[in-house]
């Protein structure tokens, strides 16, 4: 069974960090390129930050460029969105995507609230 697990998320305060992990289980995590979206109150999923198969390639949005790093250890099945200088717009639910090809899989998202 696939399962993807995010973790981490929570309530902080403007300036302060999270770190969100996503454990992958049920297929071959090494083969999946890695993605983080998140969904604000009324707005569109977005695409936050992704990541090659062997963690050698990331891409972020412009939005979170120089505070968010995206990382992976393939032996932990696991993905990670390192979240710092966070902001009120930060604020969503954040998910977790593998993907190869046309296959997707998707996570049920951890809330991230950025608010004094």
């Amino acid at each position: 069974q696939v399962q993807l697990v995010e973790s981490g998320g929570g309530l902080v305060q403007p300036g302060g960090s999270l770190r969100l992990s996503c454990a992958a289980s049920g297929f071959t995590f090494s083969s999946y390129a890695m993605k983080w979206y998140r969904q604000a109150p009324g707005k569109e999923r977005e695409l936050v930050a992704a990541i090659s198969r062997a963690g050698g390639l990331t891409n972020y949005a412009d939005s979170v460029k120089g505070r968010f790093t995206i990382s992976r250890d393939n032996a932990k099945n696991t993905v990670y969105l390192q979240m710092n200088s966070l902001k009120p717009e930060d604020t969503a639910v954040y998910y977790c995507n593998a993907r190869n090809l046309d296959v997707v899989y998707w996570g049920q998202g951890t809330q991230v609230t950025v608010s004094s």
